[in-house]
């Protein structure tokens, strides 16, 4: 497996200039990744570049589910849900390390009306458990060979068994379903890891600032910055026969600066995460689904990694550069979650709360346009720009497929799609990974948390993290008593998954910015020291990384009000 480190994205930044390549993708999301690997399966010489790092927008600040949308049934998007569950299914197989089923639970209280969205509020609430139990039936068949296991109707006190958390007041029953749970900026970083290894070339930092057009008035190359730490703002030239936009909020903006109309109007929708500890919460191994909000969205409480993630939020406006909660976004989660569950969460208990933008659009009037499906929309400006946006974190696969296919259709040829039962990154020799990650750990005397972390994070890569301790035992040393992540996890981040700056590596790679109270602010030396060794950083450079990392921990934390200033954890830096 090809690893993605700081000099190999050179080599390939270099070839793509020297050389060009059939397929540029620009964005390395969930959606400009897929793509890169669609288009290197089929063939095509492809180049894979974003102005930041992989994932570093929506594609990591989701609510970490691969789902159907159930909230879409009410509203008659079956075509959404339908494919969506479709990919959910393949994501489990083409990903076992990364996507794993997860059990919901779905209370129904008296005093429910229109959960998950309903249209039409039964009088009194009289028939809503036989409504919601035909809803949950059509998700399941929707999901066809791939569903992953048939609804359940249960009783007032399994409810509470299965959800303590919740308060019992007015309980009537409930419901289980399961959906699918994954990490989204790995699953990215797993998509573009294969996409490299299919012989795609994959450069972050590398910004696009203009396109070139041949006689014809069509791209034939695009005006790229480099950007990473030390760069000095270098610019080149990629010249690509096909030019693909996949990046999400940016897409119109993208579009401008072809000297073309835009084709797209980008809507960004901001949601807003809570992350809670689990024993806080009383949240255990099944999520829980709160169906019904005053604004008639639902918000869930998911357990994942050592945390709880509570979302979501839908509103408008602000930076896409820095999306951030406002007290507003944190009073709405608050005021929801307190109303149904038996304790009182406050600030005080939020360890950290991340945003993110999803791309709502409008077409504007466009002659060349396909809806492809209600899940995501493509469409090609009259200088050959290929765009794609709107679509969901469980459908990259299929966008992927429908955008190469558009490329395809210029290239005037028909090559095969081969992603749907592709084995991503991590994912091939799992099982025999994990019994050398077993034997090794034990052996190594590596604690037990530390070794399911790894399993569950790094899939048949784990043992390499191994080799890493073996050379340097202190490397086993975590990097926050209460989590289990550890040194040599900085190593790898930065030598096989191209972590070129601290939020890279904390925020990204380790999700220290997600799961420490402190952000990564304890682990912020010692990531720098280790990344200015591996990136060959002067001590300037290795500062402003620094400075960088602790401004963008203080934007975050801007405007939320907490009783004191959080207490900062113990770390084992």
């Amino acid at each position: 497996m090809k690893t993605l480190h700081a000099q190999q994205r050179l080599e390939d930044l270099e070839r793509m200039q020297r050389e060009g390549v059939d397929t540029l993708v620009i964005g390395a999301g969930i959606t400009g990744a897929g793509v890169a690997l669609d288009a290197a399966a089929r063939g095509y010489t492809t180049g894979l570049i974003d102005k930041n790092d992989i994932a570093s927008g929506t594609s990591s600040w989701s609510t970490k589910l691969a789902h159907g949308g159930i909230r879409y049934l009410p509203q008659g998007d079956v075509p959404l849900v339908h494919e969506a569950l479709i990919e959910r299914g393949r994501m489990l197989k083409n990903a076992p390390h990364l996507v794993r089923p997860l059990t919901f639970v779905l209370p129904l209280y008296g005093y429910s009306r229109r959960p998950v969205g309903l249209p039409v509020a039964p009088p009194g609430g009289v028939g809503l458990r036989e409504i919601l139990g035909i809803g949950l039936g059509m998700y399941d068949s929707l999901a066809g060979k791939y569903n992953f296991k048939r609804h359940k109707a249960i009783s007032r006190e399994e409810t509470l068994a299965l959800a303590p958390c919740l308060k019992p007041e007015d309980l009537k029953s409930g419901f289980l379903y399961t959906d699918g749970q994954t990490d989204d900026s790995r699953l990215t970083l797993a998509v573009a890891r294969s996409a490299a290894d299919k012989g795609a070339m994959v450069a972050t930092y590398a910004e696009v600032i203009g396109f070139g057009k041949n006689t014809n008035g069509k791209l034939n190359a695009a005006h790229v910055r480099l950007c990473a730490p030390g760069e000095n703002s270098k610019e080149i030239v990629i010249p690509a026969k096909h030019i693909v936009n996949a990046t999400g909020v940016y897409a119109e903006i993208v579009e401008q600066l072809t000297g073309e109309a835009p084709h797209l109007k980008i809507e960004p929708s901001k949601g807003v995460h809570l992350v809670i500890r689990p024993d806080v919460i009383g949240v255990g191994q099944d999520a829980v689904v709160l169906p019904e909000t005053e604004d008639n969205r639902i918000i869930f409480m998911v357990p994942w990694r050592s945390s709880v993630i509570i979302g979501t939020t839908d509103t408008g406006g602000g930076d896409l550069d820095t999306p951030l909660a406002t007290e507003d976004d944190v009073d709405y989660l608050l005021r929801h979650i307190n109303r149904s569950i038996h304790t009182s969460i406050t600030m005080d208990d939020v360890i950290s709360v991340y945003a993110g933008y999803r791309p709502l659009l409008q077409l504007r009037h466009a002659r060349n346009t396909s809806r492809l499906s209600r899940t995501h929309t493509i469409v090609e400006n009259t200088a050959g720009l290929i765009s794609v946006s709107g679509g969901k974190l469980t459908t990259y696969r299929k966008m992927a497929e429908d955008v190469m296919n558009r490329v395809d259709n210029q290239a005037g040829e028909q090559r095969p799609c081969s992603t749907a039962e592709f084995l991503l990154a991590g994912g091939e020799g799992l099982e025999n990974a994990r019994a050398i990650l077993r034997e090794k750990a034990q052996h190594m005397n590596i604690a037990a948390d530390i070794a399911a972390h790894l399993d569950r994070t790094y899939g048949a890569f784990a043992p390499d993290i191994l080799a890493i301790i073996e050379k340097s035992p202190d490397m086993a040393r975590r990097l926050y008593d209460d989590l289990p992540v550890i040194a040599a996890e900085l190593d790898y981040a930065a030598n096989a998954e191209l972590a070129l700056t601290l939020a890279d590596t904390l925020e990204r790679r380790l999700h220290i910015g997600i799961e420490a109270r402190d952000h990564g602010a304890a682990a912020a030396t010692q990531t720098a020291e280790r990344l200015a060794a591996m990136h060959g950083w002067n001590a300037d450079v290795k500062q402003a990384q620094t400075d960088d990392f602790l401004r963008y921990i203080a934007r975050h934390e801007a405007g939320l009000r907490r009783s004191e200033p959080a207490a900062r954890q113990t770390s084992g830096a």
